[in-house]
């Protein structure tokens, strides 16, 4: 936590979403616990718990993440080894729509377990689901990312992205997204907040697109401001 801190202390970073991923069913309660225990510490974090499909009581332990306040769920199919769309995962989904949105690791050349089409048939499944897929909509997959842009109930961010796709195009899939549906984010301690703002600094948009994406629409979706 210290790290993060210090790091993002050199471009001006007041608030952290800080989350994690549970490869195991037993993970859950521990990745919570911690999570909310860092968040109890330093105020300037935003907690998003950890689940996982086998998880026994996920119902429960979500109403716990509330109870705890916690903003969010943080779900990463590649590494949990599920498909977005698999009925595994409808109970984190029932029990999470219309109360904690969920922040997908979306897209993959490589495996296709968070395709963006699967999480779009999800959202056509859960009608009151909010959903942020993350790195731009789909990780270096961003024609298949395309069946998502301009989704109501989606956001996305920039981590893990700009060194990935040129700086227009980039740009071109933010406006295309719609701004008020877009965070910036720096996947830390995987990127430096230096480098990741100088890329988004490079991006061909205005002074209030950029203050919207950076600050201001991250605030609105978490009801801070």
């Amino acid at each position: 936590s210290e790290y993060l801190i210090e790091d993002g202390r050199k471009i001006g970073v007041d608030r952290y979403l800080v989350c994690s991923t549970a490869t195991t069913a037993h993970q859950v309660d521990s990745i919570d616990n911690f999570i909310a225990r860092e968040a109890a510490a330093h105020p300037e974090f935003i907690p998003f718990g950890s689940m996982h499909p086998d998880y026994e009581n996920i119902a429960a332990e979500i109403d716990r993440m509330v109870e705890l306040g916690f903003k969010g769920i943080k779900l990463h199919p590649d590494f949990q080894k599920f498909n977005i769309d698999d009925e595994c995962a409808f109970p984190i989904y029932e029990a999470a729509e219309g109360r904690l949105p969920i922040l997908f690791h979306t897209g993959d050349n490589r495996c296709d377990f968070s395709d963006p089409a699967r999480l779009n048939r999800v959202l056509e499944r859960f009608p009151k689901l909010t959903a942020i897929a993350a790195h731009l909509g789909g990780y270096q997959a961003w024609d298949a990312a395309q069946i998502n842009y301009g989704h109501p109930r989606v956001y996305i961010d920039t981590s893990s992205s700009l060194m990935f796709v040129n700086p227009e195009r980039a740009a071109e899939i933010i406006h295309r997204h719609g701004i008020e549906h877009v965070f910036f984010g720096t996947d830390s301690p995987m990127w430096d907040h230096e480098g990741e703002l100088a890329r988004f600094n490079a991006l061909p948009l205005t002074e209030a697109e950029r203050s919207m994406i950076l600050r201001e629409n991250a605030l609105k979706f978490l009801g801070e401001c």
